[in-house]
């Protein structure tokens, strides 16, 4: 297991920034993501729900550019088959997606695994069956994921006591909350609407990187 949990340095997880096209405004989507690496962004994930799987992969393809130019890890969000044919980093999944061990044999062992946990018992699980990294909220209530289960501070500690791989911290998390999440053991943060709402996306990721360092011990 020790050559997975080395795909993902901890320091790589500090702003783990979920991608979200509703919020456009006059840049492109591509110019908008690049903004965020230049400024902060140590991850990213890509979010399409409503796309189809040739122009999700098209877009994918866009953001791996990016990313290989920056050297930040690259996943996609739930779709094994958009990751394999755009040649992403890795996938992110859901409890309700698939089962994390099938995951991690359609992608092979070199591919980076994230899951997201809102229990001890799934986190646990989840770096069983061959996770890289755990993304457990929702810590504060959410807008991009309204029926979203609350996950305490203390099972959010609980949970980076309970494994050896990082752990981010997803859900409603902004400017004037993340530092509440101090002392919890995580390695980072996942933002969306903290990055992609704001009318100055450069600002917005300097501001949420600057308080990540504040609120993640390295």
């Amino acid at each position: 297991m020790e050559e997975l949990k080395l795909k993902v340095d901890k320091k790589s997880m500090l702003l783990y920034i979920v991608t979200d096209r509703s919020w456009l405004g006059e840049d492109s989507f591509i110019i908008q993501v690049e903004e965020t690496i230049q400024n902060g962004a140590t991850f990213i994930q890509l979010r399409e729900k409503e796309m189809g799987f040739d122009e999700f992969v098209k877009e994918a393809k866009e953001v791996k550019v990016l990313t290989d130019k920056y050297k930040i890890p690259f996943v996609i969000n739930d779709n094994i088959e958009v990751a394999l044919a755009c040649g992403a980093d890795g996938v992110h999944v859901g409890q309700s997606d698939m089962a994390v061990k099938d995951v991690r044999s359609q992608i092979g062992k070199d591919k980076i695994l994230g899951v997201s946990a809102q229990t001890v018992e799934q986190a646990i699980l989840a770096e069983k069956n061959g996770a890289d990294y755990l993304g457990v909220g929702a810590v504060f209530s959410t807008s991009t994921k309204p029926d979203a289960d609350a996950v305490t501070f203390e099972t959010l500690k609980t949970i980076c006591e309970s494994v050896s791989i990082p752990v981010v911290a997803i859900g409603g998390i902004s400017e004037k909350n993340i530092l509440e999440l101090k002392g919890t053991g995580i390695s980072g943060v996942a933002v969306i609407s903290a990055i992609f709402s704001k009318p100055d996306i450069v600002k917005a990721t300097r501001r949420m990187h600057e308080l990540s360092g504040k609120t993640v011990l390295l």
